[in-house]
């Protein structure tokens, strides 16, 4: 039987309480900080713009020699300069006139537009004023943040360290990918490189070991030699049966927290802790590794890398009834289509290609008995 059997809020929420943010933080370079989370606010170094420059191709001018200027009767100027986007405007102007707007007449500024002061000018600071906050404390930087830390000089910038994962998996049946051909009752371990890939891109730095057969003294032991990660998560072996050793290693090396979880798929999941550290145990079946990683994995790796970036969902009719079995939170892969949610292969757990082809899944909770045909959903979409 299921030792710590909950539902699944319960057991999310006592995992988050084991996951404690990070603190260590280190000085990253500015280029490679995309996907990184500060961990102290920023204030601009200098002025952006550093100077009065030219918002656009024209003739720097006087604003006031242009008074009266119309498309019927131009203004005649002897006193301009040539302009390119992004030149400084000489000190002794204070206005562009567009290209559209001028017609240069030997050394003679033939101009259609009358100005006002700084008309086509980008002012210093009009972008970035020095000393100005740029961004907060706990602000996940990306590409355009890591272009303005650029343009503002910021080489070094401070942040909190990614979670540590270390990912094993288990299963005396598992061939490592590529290795070779599998023979009859054999799978390739598909499992971790799922979750490896996951835990790096919400946000952590995970390592995927070698596969561990079943064998209860030597998945002990690569805990053990693993103890110093921020997270580890053990794959298979999380069930009630013979060789099911996970949740045993667990309350032997430090505190099982969950076994058993009331989720379809996902039921066979545990988490405990081991020195402190959160220990998440996956099934073996991949769809419900996949519910477990993003139901669990996620806020415990946002939790703990100090990210809150939401998980992207749309909204969208149910095409055809879910049905689902009460006092289980369920999982349901759909398709989108012209607006629709198209159920796939409700059951099935152990089946991957499905996945495949869904672009998200729906969320049925324990008090409904399935949903409805035309019933609007929330479909959380698979990054």
């Amino acid at each position: 039987m299921f030792k710590r059997f909950c539902g699944a809020a319960a057991a999310k929420e006592m995992l988050l309480n084991h996951c404690l943010p990070l603190q260590r933080t280190k000085s990253h370079p500015s280029v490679q900080a995309a996907g990184w989370v500060l961990s102290q606010d920023i204030a601009s170094p200098v002025s952006l713009p550093g100077f009065d420059r030219a918002a656009m191709d024209g003739f720097a001018v006087r604003s006031a020699d242009t008074k009266g200027a119309r498309p019927h009767a131009p203004v005649f100027l002897n006193n301009f300069q040539p302009m390119r986007t992004g030149m400084p405007v000489p000190g002794d102007y204070d206005a562009v006139v567009m290209l559209e707007d001028a017609n240069l007449r030997g050394p003679i500024l033939e101009t259609t537009a009358q100005l006002h002061a700084y008309k086509n000018v980008s002012r210093i600071g009009e972008d970035i004023c020095q000393g100005e906050a740029v961004f907060s404390e706990g602000h996940l930087l990306r590409p355009p943040d890591v272009a303005l830390l650029s343009a503002l000089g910021k080489d070094q910038v401070e942040v909190y360290e990614k979670p540590k994962v270390v990912i094993i998996p288990t299963g005396g049946e598992l061939v490592a990918i590529g290795s070779r051909a599998l023979c009859a009752g054999e799978a390739y371990e598909i499992n971790g490189l799922m979750a490896r890939l996951y835990a790096e891109k919400w946000g952590a730095i995970a390592e995927k070991k070698e596969i561990v057969p079943d064998d209860e003294e030597l998945i002990r032991e690569v805990i053990l030699a693993n103890s110093s990660a921020d997270m580890i998560i053990i794959i298979g072996g999380t069930s009630v049966g013979e060789k099911d050793y996970a949740p045993k290693v667990l309350m032997e090396m430090g505190e099982l927290l969950v076994h058993g979880v009331r989720l379809q798929p996902g039921k066979p999941t545990a988490f405990g802790t081991v020195a402190g550290k959160p220990v998440v145990c996956l099934p073996g079946y991949p769809v419900a590794a996949l519910s477990d990683l993003y139901l669990f994995l996620r806020p415990a790796l946002q939790k703990i890398g100090h990210r809150s970036d939401a998980q992207p969902k749309v909204s969208a009719r149910l095409a055809r009834k879910i049905p689902s079995r009460p006092g289980y939170l369920s999982l349901v892969r759909v398709a989108l289509k012209d607006g629709d949610a198209e159920p796939i292969m409700i059951s099935g757990a152990g089946i991957l290609s499905p996945v495949a082809r869904a672009d998200g899944f729906v969320v049925v909770s324990e008090e409904k008995e399935g949903l409805e045909a035309g019933e609007m959903v929330e479909v959380m979409l698979f990054e």
